[in-house]
């Protein structure tokens, strides 16, 4: 390993179309989309057949079978077979920890290259029978002798058939992320209307996006998609306004489908390397990988689910010596848009600064035409594990276009948990 810390060059990113669940990609499982993100890298960076030190990637909606999913999506792309995968999984931070786990070991020097990613679908869900079945098909399995398979059988009852669906609420509380974010929302008093406005501006500006070419070289037309099919150019506020509430009903629910993120099928991958592999390899460099952090918040014991972000972000700053305002674009995840306004509220909340984490005052509020400036997750969908690696290629090359700038980066995620990061273009 270096004796000195090296900078981790992001050399850009690459994604399939997010869509919606049960559409375009219903009969696509995560390795069919997580092979094709990294085939996505290998063809924007000629990468065919060569061997990187690493790919670490996941999924959060997965089968039995997808245990060594990088490693089979390594083997099913266009990467040279001597590169290893590596899975994990930090619920909606997936792929952003993948990159600041392989940022950490490329400024280590262990390692000079990786691809970190994520896929997600909820349209091939795994179905699952109830324990009792289970144990019976267990039994079964191993029983040798007609008395044994009787044995396991006995007492069956056809109930026992019915499938138990797949269940996205919190295993501690039992409610779904929506329904605590209706309890942020009451709290940080969000009104219905400041969430509709924030949901149609991002589908304003990825829909800009899209048509200025912003996304051209960062999504991959695949499976019969070209553009994520979430995105509503037409979307008025008049029809949000329109919505009825989904997790929640009577005059104080705010929460709707249109400023909350739909299900969504996608994968989303990110190359990062030291300088020196770039030059050797030809390829520029977009940004930098600069810092890291990750927190988490009793939301079992009342705190929010989704306020994650606003103690990861205080104390990446701390650690950078930076303030929130140090910043020239931010990159915040929209699960809900109410998630991204209570984490802006609570940052200008100096007693939640004080008596949350720990500051003397407020971090204070943050220029709003500098946030999400292309859209994010509201507009363009959200497939689970494969957002960190969109929002980090999207930054990066945001920052590309600039001569230099800072940018920060906050995903909440599942478990009461927030991953941030920083960027930066000297």
């Amino acid at each position: 390993m270096s004796e000195t810390l090296r900078r981790v060059a992001i050399v850009g990113g690459s994604r399939i179309p997010f869509c919606r669940s049960n559409s375009i990609y219903s009969g696509k499982s995560n390795l069919d989309m997580l092979s094709s993100a990294l085939d996505g890298i290998v063809d924007r960076f000629g990468l065919d057949g060569v061997q990187l030190d690493e790919v670490m990637a996941g999924a959060v909606i997965t089968h039995s079978r997808d245990f060594n999913l990088a490693r089979e999506a390594v083997l099913s792309s266009r990467l040279s077979p001597l590169t290893p995968g590596i899975t994990v999984q930090q619920a909606c931070g997936t792929s952003l920890q993948a990159a600041l786990n392989i940022g950490a070991k490329i400024a280590s020097g262990q390692i000079e290259s990786g691809i970190a990613a994520g896929s997600d679908t909820t349209s091939d869900a795994p179905i699952v029978f109830g324990n009792r079945f289970a144990r019976r098909m267990i039994q079964l399995s191993q029983s040798r002798t007609l008395k044994q398979r009787m044995s396991a059988l006995k007492g069956f009852s056809p109930g026992e058939l019915k499938p138990v669906s797949p269940n996205s609420g919190e295993m501690r509380t039992g409610l779904s992320m929506g329904q605590h974010c209706e309890r942020m929302a009451r709290e940080w008093q969000i009104s219905r209307e400041d969430q509709d406005t924030l949901a149609f501006e991002s589908h304003q500006k990825a829909a800009r996006a899209y048509d200025e070419g912003f996304f051209d070289d960062l999504v991959t037309p695949w499976g019969g998609a070209s553009r994520d099919n979430n995105l509503r150019s037409d979307s008025t506020l008049e029809k949000l306004a329109g919505l009825r509430t989904v997790f929640d009903k009577g005059p104080d629910a705010t929460l709707s489908a249109g400023n909350s993120t739909p299900l969504t099928d996608g994968a989303a991958s990110l190359l990062l390397c030291s300088e020196q592999w770039a030059e050797q390899h030809g390829l520029a460099v977009q940004a930098y990988l600069t810092g890291g952090r990750s927190a988490a918040v009793d939301f079992v014991n009342d705190e929010g689910l989704l306020m994650g972000p606003t103690v990861a972000v205080a104390e990446l700053l701390q650690v950078k010596g930076l303030s929130l305002q140090d910043f020239d674009l931010y990159e915040i995840h929209e699960a809900f848009a109410a998630q991204v306004l209570c984490t802006l509220k609570a940052w200008e909340s100096e007693d939640y600064c004080k008596q949350r984490l720990g500051l003397e005052g407020a971090l204070g509020s943050i220029d709003r035409d500098k946030l999400n400036v292309n859209g994010s997750s509201l507009a363009v969908g959200h497939p689970f594990a494969a957002t960190g690696a969109r929002i980090l290629a999207t930054l990066s090359q945001l920052l590309a276009g600039r001569e230099s700038g800072r940018g920060l980066i906050s995903v909440c995620t599942a478990g009461g948990m927030g991953v941030c990061a920083i960027l930066e273009r000297p």
